[in-house]
Parts: structure tokens; C-alpha cells; sequence
């Protein structure tokens, strides 16, 4: 059965950016508005406060797991911050490789490991699109295991290090959203725990190539069309079509990038009935023509045989 989760993850193409552990105690506060790559967060001791993209503030406690796909700006401090007037924490590098912050010479009340990674695919901006704005995961303990592994494993100069890295991520960021369910905010992992909607977005999934309506995607939702497209919208936060057009485009990039067929065996791979028709919509989607896109992408001979290839 396709597994939109793994679709999603696998075409983000996750690299990890770096990773450390932040030991604190007393009143604190760190602040960045620079950062621009997901970012995660467990908690391994104690408790702090999390304000991202402007959200609500989140209080994080001991083995919580957050993941931000799109993080612009965030705060995080201690549960009692310092008033607004006082500096922000600057972290102290330690000899051990980590960072403290807060008072140096009190007692740690808390240690957390922080890191970014950064999605490798050309179409990150889409496909984070479909995933939460925020996932905050409390109680489970696979993902922090998942994260140590992730952190000691950046660290280390292994054999395939790069590789054992990127099937680590993938396994994070998909147990991270499979735990989150209707708890998400509007998008792919909202919709998926809906087991109704689920059945359609496999569909979709699974045979992008059909000629899909709302009618038929209601039927295998089990649901009224008006039903369906209300829920639908609601869950995943935009309409079904324009969800199925989305990983319809996502899948002609990566298509093209790796010269799987002409254009009009790439129309046909995704949906459309001509190529004519498939480059209208290709062009107005992504803002160039696909065999201009496909020209872009061109990689030499050399990166080509080395590139792991990926089944479509």
C-alpha cells in the first residue's frame, strides 16, 4: 500500500544541519529571527518554553519532541522568563562540545538537544506545504531515542555517515508525524488521521495518474461530495484538487530532474491527457516551462551515475 507519509519524507530528501545539547538553569531567554531551516527540539531534562513563528507559547517537559518544518523566528526560555528590559542569554560553549545558558554556576535545571536540518529537494517549499505548521510530541521516548542516535551519529566519522544520517532523519520527521494525528495543525498528517479522508489521499497517492474527481474521491472516502470537500478542506487545509495538484507538480519535478521520460511520458505519469495540456499547468504552477525545468535541473554525466536513484 503507498504510504503518503513516506512519500512526503522521501522526496523532502532531509539533511542533517547540526545538533547540540544545551544545559541551563535559572531565568533565561534565547531568541533568533535568522534561522530559516526546520528545527527540532527534545527535551532530555526539565521543562522550558517554546514561542515559534509567532504562535502560541508551548511548554515543553521531559521527553517532548518538537518538530518546526518552516521556522522563521523563535523564542525559548526558561518557564519563568526574564522581564522584557533584560539581555538575552548568550549559550557558553563547554568543553564536552555542548553549551550552557542561564546562571553558570547553579545546578542545571534543564538540558535539551536542539538542531536543524535542511530539506535537499528543489520542491521543500511545496511539500513542506502539506505538513503541520508545528508538531509537538509529549511521551514518547522512540523519538528521543531517535534524536540521540541522530545527534551522536553527526558527531561521530563513520563509513556512509551522510547516508545513515538521511535514513535517520526520514525515520524522525515520520514517527514525529505519525504521532501527532488530529492533534496537527491543518495538513497531510491532519487529514491522514482522519481514516475517512485517509482512504482518498491514498488514492491519490497511489494512482496520481487517474483522472480523479471530487465525486470519485468522496465515493472512496465513503462521504457526500459536499461532505467530503468541506472535511477534506478543513483537515489538510486546502481543497482536494488543488492537494492532488500539488503532489502532481511534485512528482513532475522530480520526474524531470531525473530524465524519467519525455514530457509527454511525464504528462501521462501524472495526470494529464496531452503534454500540451500538462505544460499550460506545469507553467503556471511552477513558473517555467517543463523542458526549460528539466534543462535547469541537467546534472553532468559523472553526478548522475553517482546520484542513488529513487523510485517514482
Amino acid at each position: 500500500m503507498i504510504d503518503p507519509f513516506a512519500d512526503v519524507v522521501t522526496l523532502l530528501q532531509p539533511v542533517a544541519a547540526f545538533s547540540k545539547v544545551v544545559s541551563g538553569s535559572g531565568r533565561w531567554r534565547v531568541r533568533r529571527s535568522d534561522a530559516h531551516m526546520p528545527f527540532y527540539c527534545v527535551v532530555l531534562e526539565g521543562a522550558c518554553r517554546l514561542v515559534a513563528n509567532g504562535r502560541e507559547p508551548v511548554t515543553l517537559q521531559t521527553d517532548d519532541f518538537v518538530l518546526v518544518p518552516e521556522l522563521d523566528e523563535f523564542t525559548m526560555s526558561s518557564l519563568e522568563p526574564p522581564e522584557a528590559d533584560e539581555a538575552d542569554a548568550v549559550p557558553v560553549a563547554l568543553a564536552d562540545g555542548g553549551f550552557r545558558i542561564g546562571a553558570e554556576t547553579a545546578p542545571r535545571d534543564i538540558q535539551i538537544l536542539v538542531g536543524h536540518c535542511v530539506f535537499g529537494s528543489p520542491d521543500a517549499e511545496l511539500l513542506v506545504s502539506l505538513l503541520p505548521e508545528l508538531v509537538h510530541v509529549r511521551g514518547e521516548r522512540r523519538l528521543a531515542t531517535l534524536v540521540k542516535l541522530v545527534r551522536e551519529e553527526s558527531r561521530a566519522q563513520r563509513p556512509a555517515r551522510d547516508m545513515v544520517l538521511a535514513r535517520l532523519l526520514e525515520v524522525l520527521l515520520i514517527e514525529a508525524l505519525r504521532s501527532t494525528g488530529t492533534a496537527a495543525s491543518p495538513g497531510l498528517v491532519r487529514g491522514l488521521a482522519d481514516a475517512r479522508l485517509a482512504q482518498a489521499i491514498r488514492q491519490m497517492h497511489e494512482r496520481p495518474e487517474r483522472a480523479w474527481t471530487v465525486v470519485e474521491l468522496a465515493r472512496a472516502a465513503a462521504l457526500s461530495r459536499s461532505a467530503f470537500f468541506e472535511r477534506f478542506s478543513r483537515a489538510v487545509g486546502v481543497a482536494p484538487m488543488e492537494y492532488l495538484l500539488s503532489w502532481r507538480m511534485a512528482l513532475a519535478r522530480k520526474l524531470l530532474r531525473q530524465k524519467e521520460g519525455s514530457v509527454a511520458k511525464v504528462a501521462e505519469r501524472v495526470g494529464y491527457g496531452s503534454a500540451s495540456a500538462f505544460s499550460v499547468a506545469f507553467t503556471r504552477h511552477v513558473g517555467v516551462p517543463p523542458t526549460h525545468y528539466a534543462q535547469q535541473h541537467e546534472r553532468p554525466p559523472a553526478s548522475q551515475q553517482s546520484s542513488p536513484g529513487t523510485s517514482a
